[in-house]
């Protein structure tokens, strides 16, 4: 068994009319905590669309993800047989064109809209916290997301 874990995670945004800027945040399966959309690595496929297929099939989400990492995260994920394995999260951005209605996890998990400070108040992992309350001032002047915007 391998002593860590390599995931991807979706980092789902949006500019409402007001200019509000929010992250969409997902339930995860078994402990009913706030989380991004993540998931392993998937063979033959950049890391940043595997993140995007993770936000489309546990957020029902869809829209332009970034390929540039925004940040990462560690935390302790509890494996089948009980014991945990410690994952290291590379975060892509992800501005969302839309939500689906029907998407593959919609039943397993819950989905909303969050300020970044406000999700950062809902996370287990202080990096992730860290990298959310980072994006709560002035979200276009981060350089990855001023990039990224200027790239889609």
């Amino acid at each position: 068994m391998p002593e860590s874990g390599k995931q991807i995670a979706a980092l789902p945004i949006r500019w409402k009319e007001d200019g509000t800027f929010q992250v969409l945040m997902v339930t995860s399966r078994d402990t009913g905590r706030w989380i991004m959309p993540k998931g392993w690595t998937m063979d033959g496929k950049k890391p940043w669309h595997a993140a995007e297929i993770e936000a489309l099939e546990e957020a029902g989400a869809v829209g332009y993800i970034g390929t540039e990492v925004i940040g990462s995260y560690t935390y302790k994920k509890k494996l089948a047989d009980g014991s945990n394995l410690k994952c290291e999260v590379d975060v892509y951005p992800m501005v969302v064109e839309r939500l689906e209605r029907n998407w593959k996890e919609r039943h397993q998990r819950k989905r909303r809209w969050f300020t970044p400070k406000s999700a950062a108040k809902r996370v287990n992992e202080r990096k992730l916290a860290k990298l959310l309350k980072s994006l709560a001032k002035k979200p276009s002047k981060q350089p990855v997301i001023r990039e990224f915007l200027k790239a889609s």
